[in-house]
């Protein structure tokens, strides 16, 4: 599959067909880890479809060779037939593998990227991370979603992690650039709201955190909640987005209070200040809660004990939204195993 958009149209094509709520999925492994589970991939894909989601993040933050990655996207382009938006995560140990990486899922059905920076990536200044970036937009014709957050440890170089000059810098030089997430200073909103003032006639401001998005959704116009478990939750995330955008309020509102279990249960997981990554096994243990595949995932990765399934099964039953009652253990081997 090839794209058919061209670097100079991305950012209309964004503004048309990058909207609604995009989370994320991980990638699904056979019993034994050598290989990628199709069959679970496709799983995944129809639920998304089925929850109304837009687009989705394939994480490519585990153990995953890029072959693997590749083939993880052309099973899930395959699979969603232009129904989902999928974002290539540009999660990979250098800039030139996440270039390569990208031109390479581009060609299987990515049509968006989400720029992240490698563990070993260590700027001394801002200019770094403007190169870093820019050289990346550059290489792809992927519309590109910057990522402000406190992972990356830019905060040593300026409070908001990537500051909005730099983003605006960005925006103005890279013209396949279509998005901020805005999340630098998370937990404040600060980082939102300078980008929001300063880009949002420009480019898609978002912020995945989903109890901040739909909150600031019901006092400006946010497009677009991209990019978090938000599978999590069953269906109302995007639900919640629309009323917002119907001018719904208190509708959307009161859902998001009603689930505020799940949300502050969630938030044990969801990046943290003094975090500096993210336990995907809990995400996907949350996604297989809410009827996605699950199963094993490669080593080194984090574990998951009795109680925190427990407590991440209890808020959904708080919150009033449909769980599994397959017992914890089916989670390991998945609904679709191989």
């Amino acid at each position: 599959m090839t794209s058919v958009i061209s670097k100079p149209d991305v950012r209309d094509w964004a503004l048309e067909h990058f909207h609604g709520v995009n989370n994320v999925v991980m990638p699904s492994f056979s019993a034994d880890l050598s290989r990628l589970n199709e069959r679970g991939i496709r799983h995944d894909i129809r639920r998304e479809i089925e929850l109304g989601f837009s687009g989705t993040l394939l994480v490519g933050e585990v153990n995953i060779t890029v072959d693997e990655y590749v083939r993880f996207t052309e099973v899930a382009a395959d699979e969603a037939a232009g129904r989902l938006n999928l974002i290539f995560h540009a999660a990979f140990n250098t800039l030139e593998e996440n270039i390569a990486a990208a031109q390479r899922a581009e060609a299987a059905g990515a049509r968006l990227a989400l720029l992240s920076y490698p563990p070993n990536f260590y700027p001394t200044s801002l200019r770094e991370i403007y190169d870093y970036s820019k050289a990346f937009c550059d290489a792809t014709n992927l519309a590109v979603i910057l990522f402000p957050m406190t992972h990356w440890g830019f905060e040593r170089l300026h409070a908001a992690s990537i500051p909005v000059d730099l983003l605006e810098a960005l925006v103005d030089d890279a013209p396949n650039v279509v998005a901020v997430k805005a999340e630098g200073g998370f937990p404040s909103i600060a980082g939102f709201a300078h980008a929001w003032n300063r880009l949002a006639e420009k480019v898609l401001i978002t912020m995945p955190i989903i109890q901040e998005a739909i909150a600031l959704a019901n006092l400006v116009p946010v497009r677009v909640i991209a990019t978090s478990n938000t599978e999590y939750y069953g269906d109302t995330a995007p639900r919640m987005l629309a009323l917002a955008r119907e001018g719904k309020s208190d509708e959307a509102m009161n859902l998001l209070w009603q689930i505020a279990p799940a949300w502050r249960a969630n938030g044990t997981v969801a990046p943290l200040p003094h975090a500096h990554s993210v336990n995907r096994a809990a995400w996907k243990y949350q996604a297989w809660l809410a009827g996605f595949n699950g199963g094993p995932l490669r080593v080194p990765g984090t574990r998951l004990h009795g109680n925190e399934m427990a407590a991440f099964r209890r808020a959904l039953v708080q919150s009033e939204l449909w769980v599994t009652d397959d017992p914890d253990e089916a989670y390991f081997v998945g609904r679709n195993p191989e």
